[in-house]
């Protein structure tokens, strides 16, 4: 099952991405549009936030449908060399004794470590749609902009927890379809077709589980970067990842930003209509 890996990898990359501009402003603590009164998925009415295509629609209202496409340039940069990477790394390991799970784990943190820049760039290229900023508009200009401001660890903000995020999730991930493929299938039965279902849905899980890192990596991406979407009220100025996680964790906003659809206002939560945010 291991072999499938790549493959979902690689797809969920490219075909979400028109899902990370509003992901990002959300994860942000960014909500342009006011709540509504709606029903949950159980028929109860609820105060909820609006979700993924009032969102979309906001968005093109202003910047029109190419900001549904903020960052694309760093985004395909990003994914390409992180393919070529991964590839690479796993054609060295081919050969040695390490275990398949072992080798995956060192291409995708290979393949993290040399993308990050781009990955980056794209997320403030997002964020800045907050305080309506152009100060990372192209490749080479964001590049020279972050060096000259933050040097080279500017490149690496927030790379610590995204890291920890994939092998957490990787391991994970591949103990439970070991176990399901182990003590709950017969492997003669199960098709191929099967075998990829069923390894999306652990790999669907595995992610909503170490969603806490994603959350924290891309908030100290664009931390203190001098957007409005990375300083306050929007948000505190973090002394590092983990005080980033402590902080998140002490208001309750682990969970911030990681759906576009049944958005519900969290318990406690008003609207504030002049910072356009929960408060």
């Amino acid at each position: 099952m291991i072999r499938y890996q790549k493959a979902t990898r690689l797809l969920g990359s490219d075909g979400e991405y028109l899902l990370n501009p509003m992901l990002m402003k959300g994860q942000a603590g960014y909500e342009p549009l006011p709540p509504t009164i709606g029903r949950n998925i159980f028929g109860r009415q609820v105060c909820q936030l609006p979700g993924l295509f009032c969102y979309a629609q906001h968005i093109a209202s202003i910047d029109g449908r190419r900001g549904l496409f903020t960052g694309l340039t760093p985004r395909l940069c990003s994914g390409v060399l992180g393919t070529v990477v991964h590839g690479k790394v796993l054609q060295h390991y081919q050969e040695s004794d390490k275990g398949e799970t072992t080798r995956e784990m060192i291409a995708r943190s290979a393949a993290t470590l040399i993308t990050h820049p781009f990955h980056v760039i794209t997320l403030r290229s997002m964020v800045q749609f907050i305080g309506r900023e152009s100060k990372y508009c192209g490749l080479c200009d964001s590049m020279v902009t972050i060096y000259r401001e933050e040097g080279v660890l500017g490149f690496f903000a927030g790379l610590v927890p995204r890291l920890l995020g994939d092998i957490l999730s990787l391991w994970l991930c591949n103990s439970l379809a070991y176990l399901v493929n182990t003590y709950a299938l017969d492997s003669g039965v199960c098709c191929d077709l099967g075998e990829i279902c069923l390894f999306s849905i652990l790999q669907f899980f595995a992610s909503m589980l170490t969603y806490p890192f994603v959350l924290v990596s891309n908030l100290m991406a664009v931390n203190n970067c001098g957007l409005a979407g990375g300083c306050p009220p929007y948000s505190p100025i973090y002394t590092s990842w983990i005080d980033c996680w402590c902080m998140l964790q002490k208001e309750g906003n682990m969970s911030r930003g990681n759906s576009l659809f049944f958005r519900k206002v969290p318990f406690g939560k008003t609207y504030c209509c002049d910072l356009k945010m929960l408060i």
